[in-house]
């Protein structure tokens, strides 16, 4: 579904979608309230969710589609200058960010990788948010209880997700198969009862885990 109060806007990306025979759209909508009682109602797999829309904005919408049981997934789509935002709709429950100006082979694949239930944080973006969040007053002490739950591997992978590095490219940091890294994922996700490795992120960087600018432990 594509959530976005232009309608020129909505035609764009429904243009691109349906280029991918894998892809289909199955509604629109032009606000957040609207999105949030399509997603409701049809449970599609990923909403394209624009951030400023008129009676709810997309960052509640997220919110609320997030607090739902259903597997619907929000990819939020950004500009430059709204990390704020950004970082609010990732700790709403929203898979990851993409730049609405992405060129198109990516955009399909962000769709995709949020569709199969991985994250997608845009590199060009990670790093305002994780800078913007630095910023923030810290609740580390609540957060690192969670850490003592995880074993030292499941630490490690920790670490590797917050620096953006995918599953083969952790498995191939630890020497260990694609298969263990997602066993270790999952593990890691569910002992910090996370939803996915956007919240991963979100989640290493605001206990303290992992510092902006360090890829050690603290």
């Amino acid at each position: 579904m594509i959530a976005d109060d232009q309608a020129l806007v909505r035609a764009g990306f429904r243009k691109l979608l349906e280029v991918d025979p894998e892809v289909e759209v199955v509604a629109e909508a032009s606000d957040g309230l609207e999105a949030v009682e399509t997603v409701n109602r049809l449970r599609p797999d990923v909403v394209l969710m624009d951030i400023r829309m008129p009676n709810v904005d997309g960052l509640e919408a997220t919110r609320r589609i997030g607090q739902s049981a259903g597997p619907t997934r929000v990819l939020i789509l950004t500009t430059f200058g709204l990390t704020e935002y950004v970082y609010e709709s990732l700790r709403a429950g929203a898979s990851g960010f993409l730049l609405k100006d992405s060129p198109a082979e990516e955009f399909l694949a962000g769709v995709h990788i949020v569709a199969r239930g991985d994250a997608l944080l845009d590199p060009s973006v990670t790093r305002a948010v994780i800078e913007d969040y630095a910023r923030r007053p810290r609740r580390r002490d609540e957060l690192r209880g969670g850490l003592e739950r995880l074993t030292p591997r499941e630490r490690e992978v920790l670490q590797l997700i917050a620096r953006g590095l995918s599953n083969a490219e952790i498995a191939a940091e630890l020497v260990v198969s694609d298969g263990t890294v997602k066993t270790h994922v999952a593990r890691v996700l569910q002992k910090l009862d996370l939803r996915d490795r956007a919240q991963a992120v979100i989640f290493a960087y605001e206990s303290g885990f992992v510092e902006v600018g360090a890829e050690s432990e603290t």
